[in-house]
C-alpha cells in the first residue's frame, strides 16, 4: 500500500488515501458519472483520511440514494463517494485526477474497467465507451 495526497482545485480539501494505484478503476455510464466524467479508484471505507476541508464539502445524493457523493463547496470538484454495493460491500470511490502525487505516467498505467451502471448491469461493459 502506499499513501498518496490528493486535494480539490481550490486547496480547502485535502485528503490522503491508502491504495495500490494498480488496481482496478472504473469509469461508469449512468446519468451522474457521465455527467461529471468520474474516473475512480475503489477502496474500503476507512483508506481515505481528510486533512483538511470537512466544513467546505457538500453532498449530493440521486436515485435510490445509495451513494453520497462529496465535491468541494467552493471550487465544485468532486472528490470522492461513499457507498454500499452487494458485490464489494462498503466502498469508497475516489476520484483518480484529484491525486495530486500520481503523475501522468502512473495515472496511464492505470487498468480501467468499464461498468454499464446506466441499466445496472454491474458485471458488463455497456456497449459503448469511447465517450467514457
Amino acid at each position: 500500500m502506499k499513501n498518496h495526497h490528493g486535494s480539490c482545485h481550490c486547496g480547502a480539501i485535502a485528503f490522503e488515501l491508502t491504495a495500490h494505484l494498480t488496481q482496478e478503476t472504473l469509469r461508469c455510464n449512468c446519468s451522474y458519472c457521465l455527467k461529471v466524467r468520474s474516473w475512480a479508484v475503489m477502496t474500503a471505507p476507512d483508506a481515505l483520511h481528510l486533512l483538511a476541508g470537512a466544513s467546505t464539502l457538500t453532498e449530493y445524493q440521486f436515485g435510490n440514494q445509495h451513494e453520497r457523493h462529496y465535491f468541494c463547496g467552493r471550487c465544485g470538484v468532486r472528490i470522492y463517494s461513499r457507498g454500499h454495493s452487494p458485490t464489494r460491500g462498503a466502498f469508497v470511490a475516489v476520484s483518480v485526477t484529484c491525486l495530486d502525487t500520481a503523475g501522468a505516467p502512473e495515472l496511464e498505467a492505470l487498468p480501467i474497467t468499464y461498468v454499464d451502471g446506466r441499466n445496472d448491469n454491474w458485471s458488463a461493459p455497456p456497449a459503448h465507451t469511447g465517450h467514457l
